[in-house]
C-alpha cells in the first residue's frame, strides 16, 4: 500500500463517492460518464489516475475479468467475485471458511504473501436465463 500524501481532490472523492453506492463494479469508461454530469471538464486520463491512485492506496479494488476492461470496486475489503463468462457481469459473493484457506496457503509458501486475489468464473443467472 502507497502512503505517499496526495493534494486532496474532488473529482478523486467523487470516484470513492460513486463506487461507494454501487454493486455493480463498472468500468474506467463507466465511471468517466457518470462523473461527467457534475464535472463536465473532467477528462478520461483523469478519471484512470485517481484510479490507479485510489487502488495504489487501498481505497478501492481494482478487479481483472481476463477479458474486457477492468473493473472497480469501492469495497476494498476481503471478499471474493464471481466473474460471468458470457457477460462479464462481476458480482459480490460471500465465501464461508476461507480463512482456513488463506492460513493453510501462508504456512506452506515458501516466502511472505503480501495479497492475493480468488475470483470464481462461470455463467451468472440472467445468461443462464437467455
Amino acid at each position: 500500500m502507497n502512503t505517499t500524501m496526495h493534494k486532496h481532490s474532488r473529482q478523486r472523492d467523487a470516484i470513492k463517492t460513486f463506487l461507494a453506492g454501487r454493486k455493480d463494479h463498472p468500468t474506467a469508461d463507466t465511471i468517466y460518464t457518470n462523473l461527467r454530469e457534475e464535472y463536465p471538464n473532467i477528462s478520461l486520463g483523469t478519471v484512470y489516475r485517481n484510479l490507479a491512485l485510489l487502488t495504489d492506496t487501498g481505497e478501492i479494488a481494482r478487479i481483472s475479468t481476463g477479458s474486457g476492461p477492468e473493473r472497480y470496486d469501492g469495497n476494498a475489503a476481503e471478499h471474493q467475485h464471481f466473474i460471468c463468462t458470457r457477460c462479464g457481469g462481476v458480482y459480490d459473493i460471500e465465501t464461508e471458511d476461507m480463512g482456513a484457506r488463506i492460513r493453510s496457503a501462508v504456512k506452506s509458501c515458501p516466502g511472505r504473501i503480501d495479497t492475493f486475489t480468488a475470483n470464481f468464473y462461470g455463467i451468472c443467472e440472467n445468461c443462464l436465463k437467455e
